[in-house]
């Protein structure tokens, strides 16, 4: 599948390179290599559980979201404010929507094969029909489980939705709601200050979110063959996919044009990857700086603010910071196998 090495490559960039991507504690790690990383990182994970307990005692789902992705790195929680009971309460709360029970999908024990948490699957099924993202989710454990009718059912139904969402931007916007509950400690805070360690850990704990196994999705259309109703279903959902809410699902969408479409089509495909692939490169550059710029950090929680899509707010970054959105004609995307380069082109 030569074509999906560039999607691997996206996605890949789509999670930004922040050092909270995993949890606090490496964030720490990575983000003061040189003085006193662990002196940071226990005052930066002191920090977040102390965010934790403030926001337990809110009652209304966006909060309490952000509360449970908060908990959910953090090591010895007590279990009422452990992310199992925080996101809970939250899709308990009446104004509790899909967000919620996406990040819900996570709430499951993976030693004993029960993930993603089949309740929250059931509720998403129920509050998100027309949500494309859904479906590839049911197609990839249906494909798991060998289902294959279902998975083809499943397939059909993401074609005809009306969007595809995977939440990250609204985990973005509920973790940038509340991470300024209380002042970051000198001792969490790098050159960039207070802004920068709420950037660091907004954008570290969001990219914790589940996501639908997208390349089950690429190898089900590229192995189409002869079957004209599987392939007009993939360029159905391909279609949705490039206007979806991540990157990923962006790339994948105009990798199913590129592989399926005609010549005019491809050509447009690989063109608008570049594109893509330029836009998550640099908004990685800029998120990685962010915890060490002010100015940066700020951009980036007022983007996370806005709410809107994981797409929507990493346009609106880059537009921010003077960053086109078009590749410039000279420049090509790195080998998969390459290093990120220091700075953008």
């Amino acid at each position: 599948m030569r074509g999906w090495h560039c999607l691997a490559l996206a996605g890949a960039l789509s999670l930004p390179v922040a050092p909270a991507a995993a949890a606090v504690k490496q964030a720490a790690a990575d983000a003061a290599p040189a003085t006193g990383d662990s002196a940071r990182e226990q005052a930066l994970q002191a920090f977040q559980h102390d965010l934790v307990s403030v926001l337990a005692l809110r009652a209304t789902a966006q909060p309490l979201l952000g509360a449970a992705l908060l908990a959910r790195p953090l090591p010895r929680q007590p279990k009422t404010n452990s992310f199992h009971a925080l996101i809970n309460r939250a899709a308990a709360a009446s104004d509790a929507g899909p967000a919620v029970q996406w990040a819900r999908l996570a709430d499951c024990d993976a030693k004993a094969d029960a993930c993603p948490n089949a309740s929250a699957l059931r509720k998403l099924v129920e509050q998100a029909p027309d949500n494309a993202a859904v479906w590839l989710l049911k197609l990839g454990l249906d494909t798991r489980d060998m289902k294959s009718d279902a998975a083809r059912v499943d397939l059909a139904r993401a074609a005809a939705a009306k969007l595809y969402d995977d939440y990250t931007g609204s985990s973005l916007a509920a973790l940038a709601g509340v991470v300024d509950a209380l002042p970051p400690p000198p001792a969490t805070q790098g050159t960039g200050g207070p802004v920068g360690v709420q950037a660091l850990i907004v954008q570290g704990n969001a990219r914790l979110q589940p996501r639908p196994a997208l390349p089950v999705v690429a190898k089900l259309c590229e192995n189409a063959g002869d079957d004209a109703a599987i392939k007009a279903d993939c360029l159905r959902l391909g279609k949705l996919l490039e206007w979806g809410s991540s990157p990923l699902a962006r790339s994948l969408g105009l990798h199913l044009r590129e592989v399926l479409g005609d010549a005019t089509a491809q050509a447009d495909a690989r063109q608008q990857r570049r594109d893509l692939i330029w836009q998550v490169q640099n908004y990685s550059q800029l998120a990685l700086r962010a915890q060490d710029d002010p100015a940066l950090a700020q951009q980036l929680l007022a983007a996370a603010k806005q709410g809107g899509t994981e797409m929507s707010q990493l346009t609106a970054v880059l537009r921010a910071s003077g960053v086109s959105t078009t590749a410039p004609g000279s420049w090509q995307p790195p080998a998969p196998d390459a290093p990120a380069p220091a700075h953008s082109p």
